[in-house]
């Protein structure tokens, strides 16, 4: 039996009354974290753009725009997936290195809306989304993710899945939908280099192509039935080490959504295991630049292989930058999101310090990759003594979570646009969403005052 159909029985097969407890606790964390990281994204230039191209090309009024007003079901995904990919604050899966609520989440929002569909329909919806990208991405990874915006490329799949669930695809049609979601999967690294608006599109697109894939699918339009492991497919294609048996081991038993990471820190996540420490120090240590005469950082290769900048010329290629990060951090105690701005981006005591900031792979800390993102830093002191620390899970892993109220204080933090009223209506609405015969209300939070 092929990996898709395998995929499509376990989709069909998963009911909202099936999902323990605790998923779907979980779940609605992960839709919480969604808002936040997709509201705080919406006035910034690419996603005005990215709004500016979708109100110009019209549609019919489907399903809400983050941006404000609606437009279609494709659209809406588009923009919102985009828009929650902004400020570097949407959730991370270690393993398959996949932020999954900036694809998944915005497909399942729009199609939900569309259809008028219950928040039962929504989480459950969101928990295969989640379930099938991270095994796909485990497979391919981290050969893949070399060349290849994992978020962009796997989530693609986890979009289709989440809106094959939702339209009540037939196994049939669902392997159709994974068949065009693989053959429509793209997004290079290479926007990293001059800091390109692709980083955006990247979750925009797969949210919508997956979206477009299972449309397709509902009218029985085919698609390749062996698209992940074809001799011409997904695996063969797109990376040189590929493990298949990673999309069925323990399928239908375990829950990926619940292996899922939250972010803290408005970086990149190959950067925030150093910024945890650095922190995390400040508060035992008080230092001064002057005070500090070198800083070594040691993790693994695909951290610096991201995040190795030292020369970082504008906000958001300071966010790629361990060198930036690791000073920012040592020097003002925090990565929040107004943390990154022009002012500390040129800041003298935090450019003098990145030129003694040196990074190296450890083979150790590299071997442990990516089940672990480690580092360790060694800071010199100008009076000789040497501190050391390390760690391997960086805040907000399963292994070192956030609280509860911790993700509710985020979203507060990144939503402080909007009022206290507004805030509150989508809090509650995702803590009661099992029980909202529609999620039309908690779309509308804009029109509350």
């Amino acid at each position: 039996m092929g990996l898709s159909r395998k995929l499509a029985q376990y989709i069909t097969n998963v009911t909202y009354e099936s999902l323990p407890d605790e998923v779907v606790a979980f779940t609605k964390l992960c839709i919480l974290d969604y808002f936040g990281s997709a509201i705080a994204g919406v006035d910034k230039p690419p996603i005005q753009k990215i709004d500016q191209m979708v109100k110009e090309l019209g549609g019919k009024e489907q399903a809400t725009l983050m941006t404000g007003g609606k437009s279609s079901v494709v659209h809406a995904a588009l923009v919102n997936g985009a828009s929650s990919h902004m400020v570097e604050l949407d959730d991370i899966h270690k393993s398959s290195i996949i932020h999954a609520a900036t694809v998944v989440i915005p497909a399942a929002l729009a199609v939900t809306e569309w259809k008028e569909l219950t928040g039962k329909d929504l989480i459950t919806s969101i928990v295969v989304g989640y379930e099938v990208c991270y095994r796909i991405g485990e497979a391919v990874s981290p050969s893949h993710y070399y060349y290849w915006h994992n978020t962009a490329t796997c989530g693609t799949f986890g979009a289709a899945v989440a809106a094959s669930k939702l339209l009540k695809l037939s196994e049939e049609q669902i392997i159709y939908a994974l068949g065009s979601a693989g053959t429509q999967a793209a997004g290079l690294w290479e926007f990293i280099e001059d800091g390109a608006m692709s980083k955006q599109l990247h979750p925009g697109k797969a949210a919508m192509n997956g979206i477009f894939s299972a449309l397709l699918s509902k009218k029985n339009f085919t698609g390749a039935e062996q698209i992940l492991e074809g001799r011409r497919g997904f695996f063969q294609a797109m990376s040189d080490e590929y493990d298949e048996n990673k999309i069925t081991f323990q399928l239908g038993e375990t829950f990926k959504i619940m292996e899922n990471s939250f972010k803290i820190h408005a970086s990149c996540r190959h950067t925030h295991h150093v910024m945890d420490i650095l922190v995390l120090l400040l508060k035992e240590e008080s230092l001064q630049s002057a005070d500090i005469k070198k800083v070594t950082v040691k993790t693994y290769q695909v951290a610096i292989d991201i995040t190795d900048n030292p020369d970082p010329s504008s906000i958001y290629a300071a966010k790629f930058s361990i060198q930036f990060c690791t000073a920012l951090a040592l020097l003002t105690g925090n990565g929040n999101l107004e943390n990154f701005n022009e002012e500390t981006l040129w800041d003298k005591d935090i450019r003098a310090l990145m030129r003694r900031i040196y990074v190296h792979k450890d083979e150790a800390i590299h071997a442990t990759y990516p089940e672990k993102w480690g580092a360790a830093v060694e800071i010199m002191l100008q009076n000789g003594e040497t501190i050391t620390r390390e760690t391997d899970y960086p805040k907000g892993d399963p292994e070192n979570p956030v609280t509860e109220q911790e993700l509710v204080n985020k979203f507060i933090h990144l939503t402080s646009a909007l009022s206290n009223a507004q805030q509150q209506q989508i809090i509650e609405g995702i803590k009661q969403l099992e029980t909202l015969s529609s999620v039309t209300h908690l779309m509308e939070y804009r029109t509350t005052t």
